[in-house]
C-alpha cells in the first residue's frame, strides 16, 4: 500500500508542478517557475524509498510529506500565502518541527530493535527527536540563506528577526513530539 501511495502522490504532485512550470515559463514568470522546478524535484524524491528494502516511513508521514510540500512550494511561494498572511511561515514551521519529530520516531524504530528499546532511556529518545528536528531547522534556515544568495531575495524577508521565529517555532514543534515520544516510550 506505502508503494502506491508513493507512486500516485508523486506522480500528481509531479504533473501538477510540471503544468506550473510550463504556464510561468510562458508568463515569464521566474520566480515561480524556479519554485515550481524545485517542486518537481522535491516532489519526486520519496520514490527513492520504493528502492529500499525496508521503508521506515508509515503513511501518514508519507503524506504529511506531501502536505508540506504543498504547502510550502503551492501555497506558500506559488500562491503567496508567505506574503499574505504573515502567520504562514511560522505555522509550517511548527508543522515541520512535529513532521521531522515523527521521521525521528520511526528511524528510532527501525534502528533499534524492540527487544532493546526497553533498556533505551527517556532522555535518550527525547534527544535524539529533539536533535533532529532542530537540525532540520537548521538546515531549512541555511536553505533560505542560500536560496536568497543565489536566486531570490523573498525567502528571509523579516531577517534575522524572521530566521529567529522560524527557528523557535520549528524547535516548538519538535519539542512537542519529543515529550510525547519520551512519554510513550514504551508503546513506540
Amino acid at each position: 500500500m506505502k508503494h502506491k501511495i508513493i507512486i500516485i502522490f508523486s506522480l500528481v504532485f509531479i504533473a501538477f508542478m510540471t503544468g506550473l512550470l510550463i504556464f510561468y515559463l510562458i508568463k515569464d514568470d521566474s520566480s515561480r517557475w524556479m519554485v515550481a522546478l524545485g517542486g518537481i524535484l522535491v516532489s519526486a524524491l520519496p520514490i527513492s524509498l520504493l528502492f529500499v528494502k525496508n521503508n521506515p516511513f508509515n503513511i501518514p508521514i508519507i503524506i504529511g510529506y506531501y502536505v508540506f510540500v504543498f504547502c510550502t512550494t503551492f501555497l506558500g511561494s506559488i500562491a503567496n500565502f508567505y506574503v499574505d498572511f504573515k502567520w504562514w511561515d511560522s505555522s509550517l514551521h511548527f508543522y515541520k518541527g512535529i513532521f521531522v519529530g515523527f521521521v525521528g520516531i520511526a528511524l528510532y524504530k527501525l534502528y533499534i530493535p524492540q527487544k532493546a528499546r526497553k533498556d533505551v532511556s527517556r532522555w535518550v529518545i527525547f534527544l535524539f527527536v529533539l536533535s533532529l528536528s532542530v537540525i532540520a531547522t537548521v538546515l531549512w534556515e541555511i536553505y533560505e540563506f542560500a536560496g536568497d544568495l543565489t536566486f531570490t531575495h523573498t525567502m528571509q524577508r523579516g531577517g534575522n528577526k524572521d530566521t529567529m521565529y522560524d527557528i523557535l517555532f520549528g524547535l516548538a514543534g519538535g519539542l512537542l513530539i519529543s515529550i510525547y515520544s519520551s512519554v510513550q516510550k514504551l508503546k513506540l
